[in-house]
């Protein structure tokens, strides 16, 4: 019986060891963690329960008879995260480039299933060379498995992906499916083809980094989150995240322990500029709004015209879009649609209240914005708030003109409440250009054209830059000063904690990709 406790012992020391002293070594060498040791960062200390360490892959072919490694090259389980359970799956580039093939796919799968079944968070951290093309195409039917189970898993439990390593190829598409993407600096890349093929495709010279770093993704392409100088920040930031949603789409998320005191916040009061052009950081907005140091933003390098991130108010949990007046002087376009639209519809799968601030002069004018759909991107951000069947708030510090104060999380479009403050500017358009069009015929036939002009644009300004009317007519629920916002979000929340709606009776909705 010795003998076989024994046995076991040493398969487990072994499949703990991966690849081998040698390829931990050099995976250390590379700045890099290893597929346990992100495990053992990320989860509560002693938490994790391991699941397919004995798993190995059944191919014979093309020597792989010979290069057989428990755990397949993929480390999954189950474990807690501030004594909430998650399931994680890290790929161990020490085991054949962690290269995923049919038992390794097998594994993650399990996780999955397992992690829908009983409604928690599922996180992945990617760092594996590909598709095993030793094993075919039963590498290819992995993927798809595990695809398959990433839609599935959509809106109904949190799904956050660590990119650690390499990410190439068909893999990019798990984690693009996934509700965040983290990578690492330097040591992290994602691309469909890599260099060396888009060199002999293109003849394009581009370096790995360069094609779909870290840097790339955060800050042009938008397909990561988050850009980590280190692992460790990335392990951090996951923790951080998930302290912000629920297990899954039926809970709400997780409130911290506030008590109410003086809630007046004056220094708001002194945010917006007396010249209505002159921009400010909407994050002094933010941050003098929610508990203190609660903001975390996502996306922050990416479409920097408009904010988005995670806060809690009053110490429950929130979600906050808000135009950034400090770039591009907050307007909507392309990217700052996308980027709003998909993060309104996160916070929605998961009960995640969300608070808009808006200061938005309209949608970006061109030819470059019309020829890469403005329109259909505009509506993106559009339906998203429509959708969404969360408690809704908007407050407009200043400009809200055209069909921008529309798609803002109007109570139009079914916010529950719209507050403004004295500053704030609701209009068809800005002053200046109205009293063009509307006096043209005035302001041409003047002595001084120049003079008219300024004189028509403050009377414009006077009649339709205000709150007023919109509050006479009900689409503004209250003008409040800035120092009373805090207190009149945490009640409105509060208010809302139990709201209900149905949809109409539908499959789904098309929404304009």
């Amino acid at each position: 019986m010795k003998d076989k406790y024994k046995s076991l012992d040493q398969k487990k020391s072994e499949a703990k060891t991966g690849g081998g002293e040698a390829r931990i070594a050099a995976q250390h060498k590379k700045g890099k963690l290893t597929a346990r040791e992100r495990i053992h960062f990320l989860l509560d200390e002693e938490s994790f329960e391991e699941m397919g360490m004995l798993v190995q892959h059944r191919s014979v072919n093309f020597g792989l008879d010979k290069k057989k490694f428990f755990g397949d090259g993929v480390v999954t389980g189950y474990g807690t995260i501030a004594g909430r359970l998650v399931y994680v799956y890290s790929q161990d580039f020490t085991v054949l480039g962690g290269s995923l093939a049919e038992a390794h796919a097998e594994k993650i799968c399990k996780v999955m299933d397992l992690a829908m079944k009983n409604g928690a968070p599922i996180i992945g951290l990617n760092d594996s060379g590909g598709a095993r093309i030793q094993e075919g195409v039963v590498s290819l039917g992995g993927y798809a498995d595990i695809f398959y189970r990433n839609t599935q898993a959509s809106g109904v439990v949190p799904q956050i992906s660590g990119i650690m390593g390499p990410c190439a190829g068909g893999a990019v598409y798990s984690p693009a499916l996934t509700d965040f993407i983290l990578m690492v600096e330097n040591t992290s890349y994602m691309f469909v083809t890599g260099p060396n093929v888009v060199k002999t495709v293109t003849n394009e010279e581009v370096t790995a980094e360069e094609l779909g770093g870290a840097s790339t993704h955060s800050e042009k392409s938008g397909v990561t989150h988050f850009s980590c100088s280190n692992e460790i920040e990335a392990i951090n930031n996951i923790k951080q995240l998930l302290s912000f949603m629920p297990q899954n789409c039926e809970e709400d998320p997780p409130s911290m322990l506030y008590k109410q005191g003086n809630e007046l916040r004056e220094n708001l009061n002194t945010i917006i500029p007396e010249n209505p052009n002159q921009p400010y950081d909407m994050r002094e907005v933010i941050n003098g709004t929610v508990d203190e140091e609660s903001f975390f933003e996502v996306h922050e390098k990416y479409a920097e015209n408009i904010i988005v991130g995670f806060a809690r108010l009053g110490g429950k949990s929130i979600g906050i879009v808000a135009n950034q007046p400090a770039v591009l002087a907050g307007v909507l376009d392309v990217e700052s649609s996308k980027k709003g639209a998909r993060f309104v519809r996160f916070c929605d799968c998961f009960n995640i209240p969300l608070l808009v601030f808006e200061d938005v002069p309209g949608f970006l004018p061109g030819t470059d914005q019309e020829w890469n759909a403005i329109i259909t991107n505009g509506a993106k951000l559009l339906y998203a708030f429509s959708e969404a069947t969360v408690p809704r708030v908007t407050v407009i510090t200043r400009k809200a003109y055209g069909g921008a104060y529309d798609v803002m999380n109007s109570k139009h479009i079914g916010a529950d409440m719209n507050y403004a403050w004295p500053t704030a500017e609701i209009a068809v358009m800005g002053a200046k250009g109205a009293a063009e069009i509307i006096f043209k015929s005035e302001i041409q036939q003047a002595d001084n054209p120049e003079e008219k002009w300024k004189e028509k644009e403050l009377e414009y300004a006077e009649l339709f830059a205000n709150p007023y009317n919109a509050a006479a007519r009900g689409y503004i629920d209250e003008v409040i000063k800035p120092q009373d916002t805090r207190e009149k979000l945490i009640r409105a929340f509060s208010m809302l904690r139990n709201k209900s709606v149905s949809l109409p009776k539908k499959k789904h909705g098309n929404l304009p990709l």
